[in-house]
């Protein structure tokens, strides 16, 4: 399954699940200053960039570290993120990762990883890298394109809560999940179908 700049900016924004995010990121950010609010949002997004673009850069060093190919990666990422979108369609509205602590500040864990940078947007990255080395340029647009949607959507948080209601937000997620769950499923198939038919 190969993919363009575009394709590549929604599946990167499917993977990380800005408006998904919006309950655990007001949760977590509870009790932190207002004043430090934005400026944690913008600490963390830049701290979830620098963890995928290392992993993108890093990708195929990794492969062969490992001695994995890339057909195996391609069907693991594609469970992995057919498992997430399974989670975003039958969400139940519990948050995941809670504070454990009013007024502590938020450092890495969990805002930046696992939130953002997680092992789905881990394997996704990737996948991109391993399988169009030569576009490297489009995949570091279109992470940057994505974080900064998602950078974005976490800055404006309560503002959207707000405005469109928590129901609005969960039927948002429902659906990128049900997106994400076609993305998954043609990740397994093409995984599948160069194991089988390609040599």
């Amino acid at each position: 399954m190969d993919h363009d700049f575009l394709s590549a900016f929604v599946l990167l924004l499917l993977v990380l699940d800005p408006f998904g995010s919006l309950p655990i990121f007001i949760s977590v950010l509870r009790g932190v200053d207002p004043a430090r609010r934005r400026r944690v949002a913008i600490r963390e997004a830049t701290i979830a960039f620098l963890v995928l673009a290392a992993f993108m850069v890093g990708g195929q060093a990794f492969l062969s570290l490992m001695r994995l190919s890339e057909r195996s990666l391609e069907v693991a990422g594609g469970v992995i993120l057919l498992i997430i979108a399974i989670r975003m369609i039958f969400a139940t509205g519990g948050e995941v990762y809670a504070a454990d602590g009013r007024g502590r500040e938020p450092f890495i864990f969990p805002l930046a990883v696992p939130l953002l940078a997680g092992p789905s947007a881990m394997a996704t990255v990737l996948l991109l890298a391993s399988r169009q080395p030569d576009n490297m340029a489009q995949w570091f647009g279109a992470l940057t394109a994505a974080m900064l949607v998602s950078g974005i959507v976490l800055l404006a948080a309560d503002r959207i809560r707000n405005l469109l209601g928590s129901s609005m937000v969960a039927a948002i997620e429902k659906l990128m999940g049900l997106v994400l769950t076609a993305v998954a499923i043609e990740m397994i198939l093409a995984g599948l179908k160069r194991y089988f038919f390609d040599n």
